[in-house]
């Protein structure tokens, strides 16, 4: 498994935008598929987001198609997730997860290793 570190949370206004990163420990990231998940208070935790090790595929939930964007640095060991046109429905924990297959799934427990999480709060 590896550790994961998410950072970038915060408060910010509607239609904002923001970035969050997770540096992962580890010499293999890039044999790990990462995705980005989000928990709402009171809520199951659901996918947000995908990319492969290789960074040629990506995978987003219908909600955030078109306004949020994945991306991965291998040579850094970290996965971004780059946020816009923010509303109070995005507002949730994000967390970073890695799964250690060459497959995609939105199924939190598919995958191996997860982050503490970080706070978006977004307000209008």
């Amino acid at each position: 498994q590896v550790q994961l570190v998410e950072s970038g949370g915060g408060l910010v206004q509607t239609g904002d935008s923001l970035r969050l990163s997770c540096t992962a420990s580890g010499r293999t990231f890039s044999s790990y598929f990462m995705g980005w998940f989000r928990q709402a208070p009171g809520k199951e935790r659901d996918f947000v987001a995908a990319i492969s090790g290789s960074g040629a595929g990506t995978y987003y939930a219908n909600s955030v198609k078109g306004r949020f964007a994945i991306s991965r640095d291998n040579a850094k060991n970290t996965v971004y997730l780059r946020m816009s046109s923010l509303n109070a429905e995005d507002t949730a924990v994000y967390y970073c997860a890695a799964r250690s297959r060459s497959t995609y799934s939105a199924t939190p427990a598919q995958w191996d290793s997860w982050g503490q999480g970080t706070q978006v709060t977004v307000s209008s």
